[in-house]
């Protein structure tokens, strides 16, 4: 019998991939440093489906708003001050991505990655057993001032041209679409191909999917080495033993540079901590996903709950809640949603989790030079979820040696090693 593939890692990423190579007829063997409870970046997200999100992270303005922000301990970017050369570099190389160059060059791959994704949670939709709340209906970047409305204007027609139709709305517009909601704003505007689901039931459904199917889930399994024959990986070395396969799968988020690390793989990657509280009775309830477009918050209505989530806090693998940014998101989302005050936030548990984030906003995708059976699926940034399917049939693409469905351009993981 032949050697399963292992995968390093249980987020949404690795589940796709374990998901599609199951798909496929290959065995699979997942290991996932938490518990069968575990937590991690996917399930306390805002669940968003984003094509329109085809702009990196480092991009042209980046730098000065992140360092006007760096002065508002409520703001939504904050660095954690501290001696770290990781961090230095990491922040030397965002500068230097961020250049129009960097994001025309990079648009395209990230739009068509997020439409095969939107393609892939269809194809769940109709497949997967139960619900997931998916709602095909589009994302508001909802603007309070002037400024930011005709930057969003001047966005959408690019967008448009670009294949991600977007439609301007005015208060009255929006009101209209989504009656019984107050906005405290001058305007919006609809991206019409995103789309929004809830992913913590999306994550038990692809879980029990792969344990349906045949694959194995290893628990508590935090990998803390590797073993080599030559050029090829034999097994993964972990806290519940050690993992044989045929190929390895590197999914691990946040944690992907220390076992990348251990191969001579350096892949700079920053943490980049969010935050995200659940209202289960909010005094109202959406029927689309927003991003509140100066305060950088996203909404999200799942079921009958509403998630309220932001801020991109650049302090380590650490995750401790910071109550100053949680404030931030709060007030924000007040101000935007004025039927509802910041008492309502109060006695709600504040989820925590850790973006990975690349220095020029893009991830790293494919096969390593560090070894010949090592495939790389990390790096996803604020787009883990909107990106986990088709990064799973990637991965699954390569080892099975078929065509790809995307065209890989600027994700290569050696591109800084």
């Amino acid at each position: 019998m032949s050697q399963p593939v292992v995968i390093i890692g249980g987020g949404i990423v690795g589940l796709s991939a374990a998901h599609e190579l199951l798909r496929r007829g290959r065995q699979v063997v997942l290991l996932e440093r938490g518990d069968a409870a575990h937590d991690s970046c996917s399930l306390g997200n805002a669940g968003m489906i984003v094509p329109s999100h085809f702009v990196p992270l480092a991009a042209p303005g980046m730098v000065a708003m992140g360092l006007r922000w760096m002065l508002d301990g409520e703001s939504p970017f904050w660095i954690r001050p501290r001696l770290d050369l990781k961090l230095a570099s990491w922040g030397l190389k965002f500068w230097k991505a961020s250049t129009h160059k960097h994001v025309d060059r990079c648009a395209p791959v990230l739009r068509d990655l997020n439409l095969r994704s939107r393609e892939l949670y269809l194809r769940h939709r109709a497949e997967l057993p139960q619900s997931f709340d998916f709602a095909d209906v589009g994302l508001l970047m909802l603007c309070q001032t002037q400024a930011a409305l005709e930057h969003e204007i001047a966005f959408a027609a690019k967008s448009t041209e670009m294949g991600v139709p977007a439609e301007v709305l005015t208060v009255e517009e929006l009101r209209r679409r989504d009656p019984g909601i107050d906005y405290a704003v001058k305007g919006g505007v609809l991206m019409k191909r995103d789309a929004h689901f809830d992913p913590r039931k999306l994550v038990q459904l692809l879980t029990q999917d792969i344990l349906n199917r045949g694959g194995k889930i290893i628990w508590n399994a935090e990998v803390t080495g590797w073993r080599s024959e030559g050029r090829r990986l034999v097994a993964a070395v972990s806290t519940q033993g050690e993992f044989s396969g045929s190929e390895f799968v590197l999914a691990a988020g946040a944690w992907s540079p220390d076992a990348a690390g251990q191969l001579g793989l350096r892949m700079p990657m920053q943490a980049g901590k969010g935050y995200s509280m659940r209202v289960t009775q909010p005094v109202q309830l959406s029927k689309f996903c927003s991003i509140l477009t100066e305060a950088r918050v996203a909404v999200t209505p799942m079921g009958s709950s509403l998630l309220v989530g932001g801020t991109m806090e650049i302090a380590g693998n650490d995750m401790t809640v910071n109550p100053a940014r949680v404030r931030g998101i709060v007030k924000s989302f007040c101000r935007y949603y004025p039927a509802f005050k910041e008492k309502d936030f109060e006695a709600l548990p504040v989820w925590a989790g850790l973006r990975p984030c690349p220095p020029d906003g893009m991830p790293y995708l494919g096969r390593t030079a560090a070894k010949d059976n090592l495939v790389v699926a990390t790096g996803h940034s604020m787009m883990g979820l909107s990106l986990g399917p088709v990064t799973g049939e990637i991965v699954a693409q390569i080892i099975c040696q078929e065509p790809l469905s995307v065209k890989l351009d600027n994700v290569h993981p050696d591109r800084y090693a």
